[in-house]
């Protein structure tokens, strides 16, 4: 079992910038895949970002890229978020994987863990 316990959430205003982490506990060495993923108020989760640290490689999704990094190892995770709009409010989700992928999943069914979640909410 893995527990992941994200942090780092809280009030911005439009423009400014947040690094969220993910802190992995129980049997982190057998998670590959890490990912974030977030949800706005009715609306469904989206993926965010996603690393396989072990061979650097990562993803995004397009309305993130440029602004959103994600980095990290299986013990903890960040996704570094810049210039963020109002659109970018949401509940940000980590994700870990047991599936061995080279490239990881953008698709929150291929991820077998969840935390409980960390808010973030841009001003205008």
């Amino acid at each position: 079992q893995v527990h992941l316990i994200e942090s780092g959430g809280r009030l911005v205003q439009a423009g400014d910038s947040l690094r969220l982490s993910c802190t992995a506990s129980g049997r982190t060495g057998r998670t590959y895949p890490r990912a974030w993923f977030r949800q706005a108020p009715g609306k469904e989760r989206e993926f965010v970002a996603a690393i396989r640290s072990i061979v650097g490689t990562t993803r995004y999704a397009d309305s993130v890229k440029g602004r959103f990094t994600i980095s990290g190892d299986n013990t903890i995770v960040y996704l570094q978020m810049n210039d963020l709009p109002t659109e970018d409010s949401a509940d940000y989700y980590c994700a870990a994987s047991n599936t061995r992928t080279i490239v990881p999943s953008t698709d929150s069914s291929a991820y077998d863990y969840w935390g409980q979640g960390t808010q973030v909410t841009v001003s205008s």
